[in-house]
């Protein structure tokens, strides 16, 4: 179906913004004239920045009066940092909206379909749904329980090891696998590891790409505050760094750890080590919405 065809497109485009949007989904939007034909198009690049459907709408000039608007995720309809695209889409003269399934955002859900019938225009909802909610499994998440969507990475042998009897573990994985790696850590908000990989490897937790790439904010659940302070991320620039610890490490440590740029989160321990729950809470506090 035609249709599909567009939502494809409009999905397409929204995986561009991966990464980049967060605390906010990634959109994509499509318009199309009754001749079938693509009049305008754009996603949303950045959080703070104009929406997919206002860089389409843009893009589409005049055109976009009598379209139809092919948009993943149902328009917004209330002020945030940028005003609701709702209002643009209507003031614009689109006369048909088709999105792939409504925002479960609290703020939204349903409202913006809403807004548009009542301005006249005709909603369909549900096209490629599936699809376009695989895409924004991590907002998804986050919006409706507040917590970082977690992802494992893990390098592991045939016989189920991830180092040998030293715990040397460089390398198991290839040069391809290394550099899917890091394309994952451009993808998301932070990066999270214990004190124990922190000791033995010493890592950067870093993305290092050939075009460069977002370093995402690292974490270290460290209960007994016991990181080196000569350790290589806490003395490389680039990214923020979380050193998660119980109350039960000394004042002394806390400030070694801050005068090496770190900041410290003193969290509830529980059967003597950082409450996990209570981490993924307080990570989702300050808008880290993925986790790997």
């Amino acid at each position: 179906m035609f249709e599909e065809k567009f939502m494809c497109q409009a999905i397409k485009l929204a995986l561009r913004g991966r990464g980049r949007t967060s605390p906010n989904p990634v959109v994509g939007a499509v318009i199309v004239n009754d001749a079938g034909e693509i009049v305008g198009q754009g996603y949303h690049q950045e959080a703070g920045g104009p929406h997919a459907e206002i860089n389409a709408l843009n893009q589409a000039g005049d055109k976009a009066r009598g379209a139809t608007l092919y948009v993943n995720l149902e328009p917004c309809c209330h002020f945030g940092r940028t005003p609701p695209c709702t209002e643009a889409i209507i003031a614009r003269g689109i006369k048909k909206v088709v999105a792939a399934h409504a925002d479960p955002n609290p703020r939204i859900s349903g409202q913006g379909f809403l807004r548009l019938k009542q301005a006249g225009l005709e909603v369909e909802a549900g096209l490629l749904e599936a699809k376009a909610r695989a895409i924004n499994e991590v907002f998804i998440k986050y919006i409706i329980t507040g917590l970082p969507f977690v992802s494992l990475k893990t390098a592991v042998t045939l016989d189920g090891k991830t180092a040998v009897k030293t715990g040397e573990s460089r390398w198991i994985t290839g040069v391809k696998a290394r550099k899917y790696v890091h394309w994952l850590r451009d993808g998301v908000d932070a990066l999270l590891t214990g004190i124990g990989t922190v000791k033995q490897d010493d890592p950067l937790l870093t993305t290092r790409l050939k075009r460069g790439g977002k370093n995402p904010v690292r974490v270290v659940v460290d209960s007994n505050g016991s990181i080196d302070p000569e350790a290589r991320l806490l003395k490389a620039a680039g990214a923020p760094t979380i050193i998660a610890v119980t109350e039960k490490v000394p004042p002394g440590k806390l400030k070694r750890l801050r005068d090496k740029g770190a900041e410290v989160l003193m969290l509830n321990s529980k059967d003597g080590r950082v409450d996990l729950r209570g981490l993924m809470e307080a990570l989702g506090k300050r808008q880290i919405t993925s986790i790997m």
